[in-house]
């Protein structure tokens, strides 16, 4: 556990998130996102991110995802002091640990 975000892994994810309302980010550059991310992601490329990150409310807790949860926790960290939000969590094990889990991947079309 960290003092600005807490980890979270795929099985507790889907356990306290399955039904509850929250923002998915996807932190990955956009060829990795329209490859194949987890279904309800939103994606803000983590060179982006510090621009974009007011498009995030801050009314959910948030989930951040990367490949494998390196670059999720960075902007989990950056998210904890720039928006002030204390529901933020990193997904570790990321979008590999979900395919590797055989769970569902929604693709995306090249804006």
């Amino acid at each position: 556990m960290h003092e600005c975000y807490q980890d979270i892994d795929i099985t507790s994810y889907q356990a306290q998130f399955s039904a509850v309302p929250h923002y998915l980010i996807d932190v990955r550059e956009v060829d990795e996102y329209v490859g194949g991310h987890l279904p309800q992601a939103v994606n803000i490329p983590l060179s982006v991110f510090q621009e974009r990150v007011q498009e995030i409310g801050s009314d959910l807790p948030i989930v951040l995802v990367c490949a494998s949860g390196g670059r999720s926790a960075m902007a989990a960290e950056y998210v904890v002091a720039s928006l002030g939000h204390d529901k933020v969590y990193n997904l570790v094990g990321g979008t590999l640990g979900w395919m590797m889990r055989g769970l569902p991947l929604e693709r995306a079309e090249r804006e």
